[in-house]
């Protein structure tokens, strides 16, 4: 018994540090940042001779389909932060759920075992006397 609960503190411990670092969130935004090579369409820049200009996209996809935002250049920097952060948090929470999944195996597997030497010492060891059994006997009728 002393083992499982040594066990339950050690990963609830674990686990409560997950947490209070998602407690610490700062802003955060679901998707992907990704520079592309795009052209303007404008006949007179330099991309229309095939040299593209540099530009800033979120992604992130949402009922099967990939949705795109532009990020303007100022806000790069600030958006990466956001998708950082949103890696953490998702880390963190996974880290958070597996620990606490691991937390009911072990009640289980600690529980069924304290059952089962429960059950132990109520149960009459069988002695082997070196005699037939004289119940079976008794009862049966020739047939």
């Amino acid at each position: 018994m002393e083992e499982k609960l040594e066990s339950m503190r050690t990963l609830t411990v674990r686990r409560d540090a997950r947490l209070k670092q998602m407690a610490q969130v700062k802003p955060f935004i679901a998707g992907s940042l990704a520079k592309v090579a795009v052209k303007c369409g404008n006949p007179n820049c330099k991309c229309a001779s095939g040299e593209r200009h540099e530009a800033w996209i979120l992604t992130r996809k949402e009922r099967g389909k990939t949705v795109t935002v532009h990020v303007p250049r100022d806000m790069v920097e600030e958006v990466a932060q956001w998708v950082a952060e949103h890696k953490r948090l998702k880390k963190l929470s996974k880290e958070a759920s597996d620990i606490s999944e691991r937390m009911i195996r072990l009640f289980v597997r600690t529980s069924r075992a304290a059952a089962q030497r429960q059950k132990l010492p109520k149960q009459s060891p069988r002695k082997s006397s070196g005699s037939p059994s004289t119940t079976t006997s008794q009862n049966s009728s020739p047939g």
